[in-house]
């Protein structure tokens, strides 16, 4: 499997295009003397004209990675324990990584999560960031320079369902969530159109 670093102009477009471009390809992680690696089963759109999205205020220091160049992590605490992760677009928007499909590391990832299922390892936000052992840490990590953290080629998904975001408040009924079909491993069911 080719792991190398998907290029910046693979995250320098509009955030609803990268978020669906990305279901497909592999997330990995290394750590020191283990590698992990995902397969993007889920992601979500998050633009700044969008009242969900971090920089629809402007900027703050908890957002600042958001306002900076494509092709970056950024890392935030949901609900104060959940970190999530994200991988910035440019023009302050970014695609929140929703699910995994464990391709490599599970063993690892298991420890972390203090569980065995596989489809429960890395199917939501939070639960992926355990398993992966991503923290603020890695907010502002270069996506591009295969460093510890990075999106590489993979295969993008051929058949991918687009349905409303989960989990806001607001913005309830954009559709900019992007799950490949069929996929056990989605942080939610899926039904909806094919895009």
């Amino acid at each position: 499997m080719n792991l190398r670093p998907l290029p910046r102009r693979f995250y320098s477009r509009d955030p609803v295009e990268v978020a669906r471009d990305v279901v497909g390809r592999v997330l990995v992680r290394d750590l020191p003397g283990e590698r992990l690696v995902g397969r993007i089963v889920e992601a979500e759109a998050y633009a700044p004209t969008d009242p969900a999205s971090h920089t629809f205020g402007g900027p703050t220091r908890r957002n600042a990675t958001m306002f900076g160049p494509p092709g970056h992590a950024y890392v935030y605490v949901s609900h104060g324990i959940h970190h999530c992760l994200n991988l910035t677009t440019g023009g302050a928007a970014a695609v929140l990584i929703r699910a995994l499909e464990p391709l490599e590391g599970a063993e690892g990832m298991a420890r972390r999560r203090r569980l065995t299922d596989p489809r429960l390892l890395c199917a939501g936000p939070g639960r992926l960031c355990q398993a992966l052992d991503i923290t603020l840490a890695e907010d502002g990590l270069d996506l591009v320079s295969r460093d510890s953290l990075w999106v590489a080629e993979g295969r993008a998904a051929e058949d991918v369902v687009t349905t409303p975001r989960v989990g806001l408040s607001v913005a309830v009924d954009v559709p900019w969530r992007f799950v490949e079909r069929g996929t056990r491993f989605a942080s939610r069911g899926v039904s909806g159109p094919r895009r």
